[in-house]
């Protein structure tokens, strides 16, 4: 995401309109934590203060604000920000927003710059439909797998597609005008035949099923 975030900052740095009141906000939606949770914020921080070098221009003041579920451990991610902080040009505010981003997070038009990475595909719940006729994701019995697998497919499908047209129209709201967001997520083409690399998924999942029940098993007896 790299050359993606670069080109965000280049974007938005060159528009005047945007950059009005000499001040960015950047967040990470999905920052989890540990190294890692500074790592797209950087990026922008770097490009900002390059863009701005090379034109001799003071850089804005910046405000970083990393996203994450309550339950994530923020006290690593704050340990995280002090040496972001640390960068000294261009200013930096920094702060962690606790919360889900099927939700508002920011005030109206405040954002200049969201990033996001491999957090998408999480989502807000499970489907509704399948948990009424308490159809699991994964079922250990392949047969039965194979057989409810364009059901259970399609449920999630359809759960993805309402939480990304949600999450899409909160960004909308929460961007500055011309803002920016750059976002990736594991994914294929619907139309695209499964791959060999797409069935490690579900081996990974036959092997954590597997584990589950020798718990199961163990905690019975």
């Amino acid at each position: 995401m790299k050359a993606l975030i670069e080109a965000a900052v280049v974007e938005l740095c060159s528009n005047t309109t945007t950059l009005s009141h000499g001040k960015v906000v950047i967040a990470d939606l999905g920052c989890s934590s540990g190294p890692n949770a500074v790592a797209l914020v950087s990026i922008a921080l770097e490009a900002t203060h390059s863009h701005f070098l090379q034109l001799r221009q003071p850089p804005p003041e910046v405000c970083v604000l990393l996203n994450d579920l309550p339950y994530n451990d923020f006290n690593a991610v704050v340990k995280s920000l002090v040496a972001v902080r640390q960068i000294g040009e261009p200013v930096v505010v920094t702060g962690v927003v606790p919360g889900s981003f099927y939700e508002r997070l920011f005030p109206s038009g405040s954002v200049h710059l969201f990033c996001s990475s491999n957090s998408l595909h999480w989502l807000s719940k499970a489907p509704e439909d399948l948990r009424m006729k308490q159809i699991p994701a994964y079922d250990m019995d392949e047969n039965v797998r194979r057989e409810r697998l364009p059901v259970v497919a399609g449920a999630y499908a359809r759960q993805f597609k309402k939480d990304f047209t949600l999450f899409l129209q909160l960004r909308a709201k929460e961007l500055v005008p011309e803002g920016r967001m750059v976002v990736s997520l594991p994914g294929r083409r619907s139309d695209e035949p499964v791959t060999e690399t797409s069935l490690i998924w579900g081996t990974a999942a036959q092997i954590l099923g597997a584990m589950a029940s020798e718990v199961n098993t163990s905690f019975t007896f």
